[in-house]
């Protein structure tokens, strides 16, 4: 008689985890609906708005959420471990869309944000480089974050175990070997950079589009943390830490950048121009700030 409770509860935990970043990505487009108004200036997507307090009660919250859906995981970890990649021999097709999708995160996160800055740039599109700037600013806080953390953790990835053994941490180890670097997700974080400020930006622009596209930002960085746990690189637990790391950087990058528009980075980044040099090539003419 085949035991229909522990599929059951591997489909309700892999849902848990997709719905905790679907629900992140609801409290963050609330939080960011409710943005101070900003006022009016010719660059609209890097003018000064009215500062609120850095951190919230909201933001205490958020915290809340995802300190309690890690802490919630690590007894799941061990479970999820063995049946979220049970069948991966006979799913290539999954198996090759798994890797495409994290390819996209980590390093494709950062080719588009140059991508989109570069067109910007080029393009005298200041919305666009914006994007493009900012997201990548996210992603490289997220990732430094992460990386300290990864190395003073020590976690053992799942697949040094074959999945049975989620609690060994060894401090300092993530430093010195990869494969002890699982806690918390590398590419979940910056997965999850990427949404939050692509999230803030374009709801600076387009308030209505936040339920557009946080929903499909969040969702495409959920399918990267289930990959790598299908994967076997990473435990339950890992992808949602990375994930909380990750929304906190876009967001806070965003909120400091447009609320303090002639800080140091943008005056450098978001005032070069990039101009075709009419050989197939381009010029760049960097404006650095007077100390």
């Amino acid at each position: 008689m085949h035991n229909r409770a522990g599929p059951r509860l591997d489909r309700c935990c892999l849902r848990a985890l997709i719905s905790l970043s679907l629900l992140t990505a609801g409290a963050q487009q609330s939080l960011a609906q409710k943005a101070p108004a900003v006022a009016a200036d010719p660059r609209d997507s890097t003018h000064a708005q009215t500062q609120a307090p850095f951190f919230t009660t909201k933001d205490v919250l958020l915290a809340g959420v995802f300190a309690g859906g890690t802490v919630l995981m690590f007894p799941l970890d061990r479970h999820l471990a063995s049946r979220v990649h049970e069948g991966e021999r006979d799913s290539p097709l999954v198996k090759h869309a798994a890797t495409d999708v994290e390819a996209i995160a980590s390093p494709g996160a950062y080719f588009i944000g140059a991508g989109l800055w570069t067109v910007g740039r080029i393009g005298k599109w200041d919305r666009i480089a914006d994007l493009g700037w900012h997201g990548t600013e996210a992603v490289l806080l997220a990732d430094a974050t992460t990386y300290l953390l990864k190395g003073i953790a020590g976690r053992s990835r799942p697949f040094i175990s074959n999945g049975t053994d989620a609690d060994f941490f060894a401090l300092g180890r993530g430093f010195k070997n990869g494969n002890s670097a699982s806690f918390p997700s590398g590419h979940s974080t910056t997965a999850f950079a990427a949404a939050a400020a692509v999230t803030n930006e374009t709801t600076r622009w387009w308030p209505h589009s936040t339920w557009i596209v946080g929903p499909l930002m969040y969702a495409g960085a959920a399918t990267v943390g289930v990959s790598r746990m299908y994967h076997n690189r990473h435990w339950a637990s890992d992808v949602v830490l990375g994930a909380a790391i990750g929304t906190f950087a876009g967001r806070k990058v965003v909120q400091y950048a447009h609320g303090h528009p002639d800080n140091l980075f943008d005056r450098i980044m978001l005032r070069t121009t990039v101009a075709p040099n009419g050989q197939g090539g381009a010029v760049v003419s960097v404006s650095v700030p007077a100390p």
